[in-house]
């Protein structure tokens, strides 16, 4: 039972993270690196929402049970209690919430990712723990390329 919990969180929180990346290919159409970039790693997340989906039922999890829906329509931004209030009404900061927000997502999917690794492997499950380490460097990558944007973006932006 364990594992259909850890399953289903992480379908969750990665498909939270698509959404969000998706989110910001549509926002920041001007950003090509961001647009196109963002766009890219949405791939891997969607690959990575349809692989949990197709391993819920090993694990007794229905398809029903994993809705691919997120948090907030698709180009909408949800408040933050970590966002500063400036950030919804001044551009420049909204270029660094966005990253800010992918980093701290990502990394709770890496963390995600660690927690179903590490159960695949006390179970000896060989096809879970294949995913795992197909997909979570993956996610490793979308965290690394929003906190190099933020190093990118954050001495422009603050010292403006």
């Amino acid at each position: 039972m364990g594992m259909a919990i850890a399953l289903r969180e992480l379908h969750r929180s990665e498909g939270h993270l698509l959404h969000q990346l998706l989110a910001l290919v549509e926002r920041h159409r001007d950003e090509p690196e961001i647009h196109h970039v963002a766009g890219d790693l949405a791939t891997w997340s969607r690959e990575h929402v349809r692989e949990l989906a197709a391993t819920g039922p090993r694990h007794g999890l229905e398809p029903e049970n994993l809705s691919e829906g997120g948090p907030e329509p698709l180009g909408g931004t949800r408040e933050d209690p970590g966002e500063p209030l400036d950030a919804r009404s001044d551009p420049d900061l909204l270029l660094l919430a966005d990253p800010r927000r992918l980093y701290r997502m990502a990394a709770g999917v890496s963390v995600d990712w660690e927690l179903l690794g590490q159960g695949a492997q006390a179970l000896a499950d060989t096809e879970l723990l294949a995913l795992t380490r197909r997909c979570h460097p993956q996610t490793v990558r979308q965290m690394n390329w929003a906190d190099g944007m933020l190093k990118a973006l954050s001495p422009q932006v603050l010292s403006g």
